[in-house]
């Protein structure tokens, strides 16, 4: 599932006020890390992962491996914080728009 552009603004706005749950560091991405990331996903649909400094990688390069790993999608890159939707089979807590 593609996001539209308002539908990225949207979780966005939503993802703004999140502080970040995981933490990617100089190991870059391990396959626990993979793990622990698809359940959070799965558990809350919209996560923030903060790529720290001593981590090498590209944090676009990281966003875009994550998402297809744990088949989301990358609502926004920026700086070294990315943001993660994958939208839940049943329950879902976001409505999006349109």
């Amino acid at each position: 599932m593609a996001l539209t552009s308002k539908q990225r603004a949207y979780l966005g706005g939503c993802a703004s006020t999140m502080d970040p749950i995981f933490h990617i560091g100089k190991a870059s991405l391990t396959p626990e890390i993979i793990t622990a990331l698809d359940e959070a996903l799965e558990k809350r649909e919209l996560i923030k992962v903060a790529v720290l400094k001593n981590c090498i990688d590209d944090p676009r390069e990281i966003a875009a491996v994550t998402a297809e790993r744990t088949r989301s999608e990358v609502v926004k890159v920026i700086g070294k914080k990315i943001v993660l939707f994958r939208q839940a089979k049943k329950n879902t807590k976001y409505e999006l728009p349109g």
